[in-house]
């Protein structure tokens, strides 16, 4: 089986490449990526298991050409790669429409023309916007930023191909955890961040604003698995748990107890999106047993180097 990852290099798609790397079904792997976030991490640190398989194509989603010539012979694509932010952001909207929602429509035409069998997607869940009640996959989107936008643009790209393929869309909650690819853009990475080096967190408004999340080793894990799964496509969530962002802080404090933490604009009431942890799928995808939040981030605390 021959796999194709966008995004590779990233902050998801390195964790997942050495899961693959890993799965004996997989002969090959190739990474597609444009390193535009200048994140060399997957290259070093050391040997891959079976790092053989795999093979790294420089490439933009934009470019019709390049993705066709990534796609012969493959069987399956994981397309993780867009331009990231929290799902709350709401910043240039003009490199969001051309990766998220165009980008994604070259890859779709490219894979319709393949002999593609399997397409894997990550959304988000920032595509319902917010809400105070509980959500679920039957509720309908209304994304609020242009992130969110434009990875809706791009799910009905990818929907298209669900006559010819098996297709599967994953609305991610907050991914979290430590990668050898990080991200500190997202809520959890940057309290942890802040909390080791500094000893000071800041919140935005009363932390009582609650969210979604998933750890990154599940993100990887879910994503690996759907090569194997007998779970039909379609499109689903995926979450481990809810949490309001003074949960957090409480947390890492138990860790850390001489942590501090300042308040801005108290007063503002910041909006929200808890998502329905979806038991059936999470179990599907060998994600079901979730390890308790203090234990997930003593491990990412115990990976900084000082």
């Amino acid at each position: 089986m021959n796999v194709l990852v966008t995004g590779g290099a990233g902050y998801i798609g390195t964790e997942l490449v050495e899961l693959l790397a890993r799965d004996p079904a997989v002969d090959r792997i190739v990474i597609f990526d444009n390193l535009s976030r200048s994140n060399f991490n997957l290259f070093l640190g050391g040997k891959i298991e079976e790092h053989k398989k795999i093979h790294f194509q420089r490439g933009e989603l934009l470019d019709s050409r390049g993705l066709k010539k990534a796609l012969q012979g493959i069987d399956v694509v994981y397309h993780l790669a867009a331009r990231v932010t929290t799902p709350f952001a709401n910043s240039d909207a003009h490199l969001y429409e051309q990766v998220n929602h165009w980008g994604t429509a070259e890859l779709v035409y490219a894979a319709e023309e393949s002999k593609v069998k399997r397409f894997i997607y990550t959304s988000s869940g920032g595509v319902y916007g917010s809400s105070d009640d509980e959500i679920d996959e039957s509720c309908k989107p209304h994304p609020t930023t242009f992130y969110a936008i434009s990875k809706l643009r791009g799910e009905e790209h990818v929907r298209r191909l669900t006559d010819r393929m098996d297709t599967f869309i994953f609305r991610c909650g907050n991914v979290y955890g430590y990668s050898r690819s990080m991200r500190f853009d997202a809520v959890i990475n940057k309290f942890v961040f802040e909390a080791n080096f500094e000893k000071r967190i800041t919140i935005h408004g009363d932390g009582n604003q609650a969210r979604a999340f998933i750890h990154i080793n599940q993100v990887a894990q879910a994503l690996a698995a759907t090569l194997h799964t007998n779970l039909p496509g379609g499109t689903y969530n995926l979450v481990s748990r809810n949490l309001k962002v003074i949960d957090i802080v409480d947390e890492l404090k138990q860790l850390i107890p001489d942590l501090e933490f300042i308040m801005i604009n108290q007063h503002i009431r910041y909006s929200q999106l808890s998502i329905k942890v979806n038991r059936l799928v999470n179990q599907a995808l060998d994600i079901s047993n979730v390890e308790a939040l203090n234990a997930e981030l003593r491990v990412f605390l115990d990976k900084f180097s000082f």
